[in-house]
C-alpha cells in the first residue's frame, strides 16, 4: 500500500471531514452556546457546507492548493473569526513545502506546522489560553515527530488523532484567555473550547478516513 494519498483521495478525506463537522453542529453550538456567541457550530456546518458543495469542482494540480482552496472556501463562507481561523489552518501550510502531488506524513506534519505557527501569531495565542491552539499544536506536535521517527501516514494520524482529542479535553479545565469566552471568566472552566472540539473533530475524521482506506485496501489484497 502507498503510503500517501492522491488529490482524489484528499478530496475524498475533506469530504469525510466536512460530514464530521457538519453531524457534531449541535454539540457545537450547545458548547459555544454556553461560554460563546452561541453561532460555532452554525459557522462551521455553513464553511463545511460549502466544502461539500466546492470540492468536486476544485482542479487543482497540487495537494499543497488543495489545501489552500478547502481554506479560502472556509473563509469565504464563514466570515467573522472562525473564518479566519479554520482558514488559516488550510491556506498557510500551501509554501511550507514544494508542491505535491501525494500527500505524506512529512508535508502534512510541514504544512500544520506553518499554519499552527501563522495561527498563534496573528491571534496572540499560546497553549492554555483556551482556544483551538489546545487541539491544534499537541496535533501538530504528533504529525511531525511521527514523521521523523519514520512512523507511517496512518500511524502518525492515529497519534495526532490522538493528542488532539487530549488537547480538547485538557481545554476543559483552563480558563479562557481569548476571545468571547474569556469575558466568561471561571464559568468558562467545566466546558471545552469549542474551537479546539472542532480540531479535534477534524482530526478525528482525518484519521478514521485513513483507517477505512487502509482497511479497504487490505480486504482487496486477500
Amino acid at each position: 500500500m502507498n503510503d500517501y494519498l492522491t488529490i482524489e483521495e484528499v478530496k475524498a478525506m475533506f469530504g469525510c471531514i466536512a460530514e464530521m463537522v457538519i453531524e457534531n453542529e449541535s454539540w457545537l453550538t450547545q458548547i459555544d452556546s454556553q461560554i460563546g456567541d452561541g453561532d460555532h457550530g452554525i459557522g462551521m456546518t455553513i464553511g463545511f457546507k460549502a466544502v461539500q458543495k466546492q470540492l468536486p469542482q476544485l482542479y487543482v494540480t497540487s495537494v499543497n492548493a488543495l489545501f489552500k482552496e478547502v481554506g479560502m472556501v472556509l473563509l469565504d463562507a464563514m466570515g467573522g473569526a472562525s473564518g479566519v481561523i479554520f482558514g488559516t489552518m488550510f491556506i498557510s501550510g500551501y509554501g511550507a513545502t514544494p508542491q505535491k502531488k501525494y500527500l505524506d506524513l512529512d508535508t502534512l506534519g510541514k504544512m500544520f506546522e506553518r499554519s499552527l505557527k501563522l495561527i498563534k501569531s496573528r491571534g496572540q495565542a499560546k497553549l492554555g489560553d483556551k482556544t483551538m491552539i489546545d487541539s491544534f499544536e499537541p496535533a501538530v506536535i504528533q504529525l511531525v515527530k511521527s514523521a521523523q521517527t519514520g512512523a507511517s501516514l496512518c500511524e502518525g494520524m492515529s497519534c495526532a488523532a490522538k493528542a488532539a482529542k487530549g488537547g480538547m479535553e485538557a481545554s476543559k479545565m483552563l480558563q479562557a484567555e481569548k476571545g468571547r469566552a474569556s469575558s466568561y471568566g471561571m464559568q468558562s472552566v467545566g466546558l471545552p473550547d469549542p474551537g479546539a472540539v472542532s480540531v479535534s473533530l477534524i482530526f478525528q475524521a482525518m484519521d478514521s478516513f485513513l483507517k477505512s482506506r487502509r482497511e479497504s485496501i487490505n480486504e482487496n489484497d486477500i
